[in-house]
């Protein structure tokens, strides 16, 4: 009898081979699926203030010129399997076809710290299908920027490894992570959903929004995520669209 794969895995297992990104196939105008990155946008407690600012203005100078200091983690991001596996690609490593291509956005409304299942995914429509972006909207991207928005719901492991086993390329979902919330881990956490999923070449995309009007829906997707050596992850403008029927 086969034993279960561990929830936690610390090395990296390598890419799974999936289809090549169907690209096309979308129709409508572009959705964009990031939040507007402000210094006071919802952040997981553990990380810094970011500081943006002006350091030229018009007309003391010719230009303007802005500065930002930030984790790479702040707003709509993707994290690179280095982000908890220390063997694994940094984001300037991750294969731009990992990044784009067909997915479905299913909508599974777990409420304040709920936890999604295997069976929440077997339920939802469309059927994601290997090579698959698959985006999860709990409908918590509504509550950014208040108190309530770090009572999210997860998934467990189990569904984590039920993404993998099912050919997802990139799993995104509508709040700060897909693990437990911070205020509710013990001291023991893990974050098994991330090592499960990144450890596997399963990209994670974090505080994705605007995902109401595409609930229930086949789309076409970018994750435009900034190319930065050896980073653990980075900053993405996110854009989507229906496919046409």
């Amino acid at each position: 009898m086969c034993e279960p794969a561990p929830d936690k895995t610390d090395s990296w297992m390598g890419w799974i081979d999936l289809p090549a990104p169907q690209v096309g196939t979308g129709a409508g105008p572009w959705i964009d699926l990031s939040h507007r990155i402000t210094e006071d946008l919802s952040r997981a407690t553990i990380f810094p203030q970011p500081r943006i600012r002006q350091i030229m203005t018009m007309a003391e100078h010719p230009l303007n010129l802005t500065e930002m200091h930030m984790v790479c983690h702040h707003g709509t991001h993707v994290d690179a399997p280095r982000h908890f596996i220390a063997d694994g690609p940094a984001m300037d490593e991750v294969p731009i076809e990992r990044l784009y291509g067909s997915g479905v956005v299913l909508a599974i409304d777990a409420g304040a710290f709920g936890v999604i299942t295997p069976a929440d995914l077997e339920a939802a429509r469309p059927r994601p299908v290997p090579g698959d972006i698959v985006l999860i909207d709990t409908g918590w991207a509504r509550h950014v920027n208040t108190d309530r928005y770090e009572d999210h719901a997860a998934l467990s492991p189990e569904a984590a490894r039920w993404l993998a086993d099912h050919g997802a390329k990139l799993v995104g979902i509508d709040c700060s992570t897909p693990d437990l919330t911070g205020h509710r881990r013990p001291p023991d956490f893990d974050w098994p959903v991330h090592h499960i999923l990144l450890s596997r070449g399963v990209l994670i995309a974090e505080h994705v929004t605007n995902l109401d009007t595409l609930r229930g829906q086949r789309i076409e997707v970018m994750f435009l995520a900034l190319n930065l050596a050896g980073s653990d992850g980075a900053p993405a403008r996110v854009v989507a669209r229906p496919v046409a029927d």
